[in-house]
């Protein structure tokens, strides 16, 4: 019947997303260890970057009944990245958050200046990482040798495309976790020397 398609269609695309994204990350490693990849840096507005990001997890977040909200500050300066690198890097922070969320469905993306930087962070109430394993994450085909995370599917290599990218900008990327209580992963940008002290961030979804 017309539901099941739509059903079966809404899992097949879905399904086709993540791959994509698996495709995508094992590629960009390829290209960077090949020392083939290229960033693009230009004027980014932050808002619409981060909106699209979590567009492209519609589904899975609303089937899961995820709660999300997101702030950024009201002010935020364009800021010089690659575009595509800086949403593939969010995209793999918000996968991860969704897949590592245990029971309580929670996500937080928060965007702010925070001295000379802008600061984008991921939030969950998930899993958590045990703090042994937090300086491990970031490595290429890492995964967490935990009963909980078995059968959680990826290509090993998201949180070290992160870094990269990350790096790549003259920034990092940290993480704050305990096990149990969730995660927080952030990308730390740089801003021209001009750039100031922005404003609190003000919730605009619920």
């Amino acid at each position: 019947d017309e539901p099941t398609r739509q059903e079966y269609y809404r899992v097949i695309t879905r399904e086709s997303e993540r791959l994509s994204r698996l495709i995508d990350n094992v590629l960009d490693f390829s290209r960077i260890e090949g020392g083939r990849r290229e960033y693009e840096m230009t004027p980014t507005t932050v808002e619409p970057l981060i909106r699209e990001t979590l567009e492209a997890f519609n589904y899975p977040l609303t089937q899961q009944g995820f709660k999300v909200e997101v702030a950024v500050a009201p002010g935020l300066p364009e800021v010089s990245m690659d575009a595509d690198s800086i949403g593939q890097a969010l995209a793999n922070l918000v996968d991860n958050a969704i897949k590592y969320s245990g029971e309580r469905k929670s996500l937080w993306i928060d965007a702010r200046i925070e001295g000379s930087g802008l600061s984008i962070s991921v939030a969950d109430e998930g899993i958590g990482i045990p703090r042994e394993e937090q300086g491990k994450i970031f490595e290429k085909f890492y995964r967490i040798g935990r009963s909980e995370t078995q059968g959680r599917r990826g290509s090993g290599v998201g949180l070290a495309l992160v870094r990269h990218v990350a790096e790549a900008h003259g920034g990092r990327v940290t993480v704050e976790s305990r096990p149990g209580e969730g995660s927080r992963f952030t990308l730390w940008l740089p801003l021209p020397s001009e750039g100031g002290r922005g404003a609190p961030a003000k919730p605009l979804t619920e």
